[in-house]
């Protein structure tokens, strides 16, 4: 199972992804740059923004309203994006392409 995460500068990293892993946890446990991941996880920080193209976003699960709440909070404003914490790895995503922003929020 594979996921490519693009840089904002372009640069792809594709790794072989576990299954049951969040997105976020895929990145950090393969040297993925450009996902700080601060609060570990647990959807507080907003430190895992990716951006996830509309083909892929029909595959996942909506987000949930915690989610929704912090991206509005971090004054997220691109549609596409979700937190790599919040969408756990699974057969559906096989190929999942996600493009990361030029800075995650502190």
């Amino acid at each position: 199972m594979k996921i490519t995460y693009i840089e904002s500068d372009g640069t792809p990293h594709m790794i072989d992804a576990t299954c049951g892993w969040s997105i976020m946890e895929n990145a950090v446990k393969n040297g993925v740059p450009g996902l700080l991941a601060e609060c570990g996880g647990s959807a507080t920080c907003g430190t895992c923004r990716i951006y996830v193209d509309a083909d892929w976003s029909a595959k996942m699960d909506k987000p949930h309203a915690d989610e929704l709440a912090l991206l509005e909070y971090v004054d997220e404003e691109d549609p596409n994006a979700r937190l790599s914490c919040q969408i756990e790895m699974n057969e559906k995503l096989d190929g999942l392409v996600v493009r990361m922003p030029e800075k995650q929020y502190r």
